[in-house]
């Protein structure tokens, strides 16, 4: 019996959710680095769990929650061309991963999330957009006022409730997901670059 290779041990290890089935055959097809797999799975993990408690918390609220999923398991996918940013800072892979997907097949709706996790403060940037933005920030229990600040707004808009109370209600969850960071750190490290 031989072992598995260090990328499938990322891809299907126990710990975060897998990735959705296209996601995981792009990052074989790319070779992506075991490491980038685990990242992603985190990311798409957390994600999972943001759009969930807003599926109970804003039932009513429109928001493309596949979109959302694919978009954190595919953020990062430029990296697999830009490896050095796995480890060190970096936004050639953005673009890069935008044009990666687009070039497999991905739709230019699901690709766009590869270029705009990190540039959240454009205008008019969706709500899924930010919610793969503060994914890919809590998976490692990092907060970011401004980011959060902007989806506080809109799920106020889209519920009815006040600032504050969408502030809390958000606030709460993501403490409680960022308690969870040493573990996720765990897991991403056990995976070689």
């Amino acid at each position: 019996m031989t072992t598995p290779d260090p990328l499938h041990r990322a891809l299907h290890a126990p710990g975060p959710r897998p990735l959705p089935d296209e996601a995981a055959r792009l990052l074989r097809t790319l070779d992506a680095p075991p490491r980038l797999a685990a990242h992603l799975r985190l990311v798409h993990d957390v994600a999972y769990e943001l759009v969930e408690w807003l599926a109970e918390r804003c039932p009513g609220l429109q928001l493309d929650r596949e979109a959302v999923l694919f978009g954190a398991a595919t953020h990062d996918v430029g990296k697999t061309a830009h490896v050095r940013e796995l480890s060190g800072p970096g936004s050639a892979h953005e673009e890069t991963g935008r044009e990666l997907l687009l070039a497999h097949g991905v739709t230019p709706d699901r690709a766009r999330f590869a270029a705009t996790h990190a540039a959240w403060t454009l205008p008019d940037i969706g709500l899924e957009d930010l919610l793969v933005s503060v994914a890919d920030k809590i998976w490692k229990n990092k907060r970011v006022p401004e980011l959060e600040d902007l989806v506080v707004r809109r799920l106020a808009e889209a519920s009815g409730r006040t600032v504050w109370e969408e502030f809390l209600a958000l606030d709460d969850t993501l403490t409680a997901v960022g308690e969870g960071a040493e573990e996720r750190l765990a897991f991403q490290t056990a995976h070689p670059v």
